[in-house]
């Protein structure tokens, strides 16, 4: 059962993993190769980066899915720790009960005790296994999120290149002229809040 409490505790570092792409976009030729709409020119090249960390740490879409993964993590240990004391109890019964049951009886009782711990352990893993689906699903539909969002800003804007940098990442340094981290974040949460319209009439009650 412990290992089911890192499931959750690895969607952070999974969804890095998934936007710390080097994201390559060829935008139509400029007239003018030295301007640039958002950014900057290196080496002749139009280019921006986006911090993937800060990206991650903003988005509302990233944040409700970590906390719906984590809502749901807690309920199944919730689950869990009810039916493993549940059978814990059924099986200090029988100890106490054996002397004074029939061979038979003690056979058959052990036997629905060995049963009932084993369908546990099948929940168990299907459970965690249902919920790993749903976290790889919810990874992917991150990534294209964030890929499809700036596909369509670059094709307003015409870079060569859309750089993701985060610490420790390919990246040594970035002239934060050209980060364009917070356009994008807007963008993303604005799209997003748009397909959430319950979510946003929930907020303004608040």
């Amino acid at each position: 059962m412990n290992n089911n409490t890192s499931l959750i505790w690895n969607i952070v570092l999974s969804l890095a993993v998934a936007v710390l792409f080097f994201l390559h976009f060829s935008g139509k030729p400029s007239a003018d190769a030295g301007a640039a709409t958002d950014g900057g020119v290196v080496a002749g090249r139009k280019t921006v980066y986006v911090q993937v960390d800060s990206l991650l740490k903003n988005y509302e879409f990233f944040k409700d899915t970590r906390k719906e993964l984590e809502n749901k993590n807690f309920q199944l240990e919730n689950e869990l720790t009810t039916k493993g004391r549940s059978l814990q109890n059924e099986v200090q019964f029988f100890q106490q009960r054996a002397q004074t049951m029939t061979p038979d009886q003690a056979r058959s009782t052990e036997a629905q005790l060995m049963k009932k711990q084993q369908d546990l352990v099948a929940y168990r893993d299907q459970s965690a296994q249902a919920l790993g689906q749903e976290e790889a699903k919810k990874n992917e539909e991150l990534y294209k999120n964030i890929r499809a969002y700036i596909e369509k800003y670059n094709k307003e804007n015409g870079f060569e290149y859309v750089l993701g940098y985060s610490l420790g990442g390919g990246i040594l340094f970035a002239n934060p002229s050209l980060d364009v981290t917070q356009k994008i974040l807007d963008g993303l949460n604005k799209e997003y809040k748009s397909k959430t319209p319950a979510k946003a009439d929930s907020t303004k009650k608040n």
